[in-house]
């Protein structure tokens, strides 16, 4: 017998962290091992643990770690104190503010940081620093204080945060609306082969791999997405192009670029960091590990951001220099494939 006789489940004692619903195509699979595909930075001894200590729930019911997860069932992982991303502590953490005012501001991210508190990052985000600038800000419909749209972590550049309830709603429209502007400079694998294109495809979760997003080009499942991109410059193995955004979606520019063949240089998640176009000398293999270390992440900054202020009704934009790992990366990317031109 897999479960455990507990208590029916009192969301008055226990606050949920996690909830999944296994989908339709679910084998039967360990409870432990299904978590491991779901949750970030989790390992399994938490897991194991967790479930020791009976905080993991399958349809209300608190089960052990080698419980087989079945199509349909609820998992939900409950612990006695709250999610730690709405214990907000403000940091006293350098921010690169490139504007401000009474009612917005917008800011240079850097790569590595967190946007907003989540499983394995509570403390030492973009948020953390914001609330020590600021005494205090609106939530989203996420209860995320201040986002109205977020880049991922190893993703430099603009953001644009609400600092009044009204201006989140303006902002929140623009963007839903896609009136607002957004510009990425990208460094993907391979020679683009147009010079400019449209991505279009709904993206939604991988079936098989909860971290990372999918395009379903049938329209059934995700949402919609759509991305317009630019070569900026063909560099032999790889390519920098520009892209503008008309939606936002989690991972949009990654998944759009792997699933027209050309995946971010270095981008970890989507297969990037392996050598995906080029020679198979030991030389070329070498200067491809350098250019991993001189960017160690997604080859992606937030370079442009426009939106309508929500009080002057005036348009602004704000444009940002492609950040010192990227721009050197680039620069030996452009070396190389002179060199080679010249051999």
């Amino acid at each position: 017998m897999e479960e455990v006789n507990g208590p029916e489940l009192n969301d008055e004692e226990l606050f949920e962290h996690y909830k999944f619903v296994a989908g339709k195509g679910q084998e039967p699979l360990r409870v432990d091992k299904f978590l491991m595909n779901f949750i970030e930075n989790a390992t399994r001894n938490k897991i194991q643990q967790a479930a020791k200590e009976g905080n993991i729930w399958v349809n209300n019911s608190i089960v052990k770690s080698n419980y087989k997860v079945k199509a349909g069932d609820e998992v939900r992982v409950m612990f006695e104190h709250p999610p730690y991303e709405f214990l907000l502590t403000p940091e006293d953490i350098p921010l690169n503010i490139v504007y401000e005012d009474d009612v917005l501001l917008v800011v240079n991210k850097s790569p590595g940081m967190v946007v907003h508190p989540g499983h394995g990052n509570y403390s030492g985000t973009l948020i953390n620093a914001l609330l020590h600038h600021i005494e205090s800000l609106p939530l989203n419909s996420d209860e995320r204080p201040g986002l109205v749209h977020r880049i991922d972590k190893d993703t430099s550049g603009l953001l644009v945060v609400a600092k009044t309830e009204a201006a989140m709603t303006h902002l929140a429209k623009q963007f839903h609306d896609k009136t607002s502007e957004r510009e990425y400079i990208a460094i993907v694998w391979g020679n683009v082969e147009n010079e400019s294109g449209t991505i279009e495809g709904h993206i939604g979760r991988n079936p098989k791999n909860r971290l990372q997003m999918d395009v379903f080009p049938e329209g059934d499942q995700g949402k919609e997405a759509v991305t317009h991109y630019r070569v900026l410059e063909r560099l032999g193995y790889v390519t920098v192009i520009s892209c503008k955004l008309e939606t936002g979606r989690t991972h949009q520019i990654r998944v759009h670029l792997k699933y027209i063949g050309h995946t971010l240089f270095n981008d970890e998640r989507y297969g990037g960091e392996k050598i995906l176009k080029g020679t198979t000398f030991t030389k070329y293999k070498q200067f491809v590990d350098n250019a991993f270390k001189i960017l160690p992440r997604q080859a992606l900054h937030a370079k442009t951001l426009g939106f309508v202020h929500p009080v002057s009704d005036e348009f602004m934009r704000f444009d940002s220099e492609v950040p010192e790992d990227m721009a050197t990366c680039i620069t030996k990317w452009r070396q190389y494939a002179k060199h080679s031109q010249e051999e």
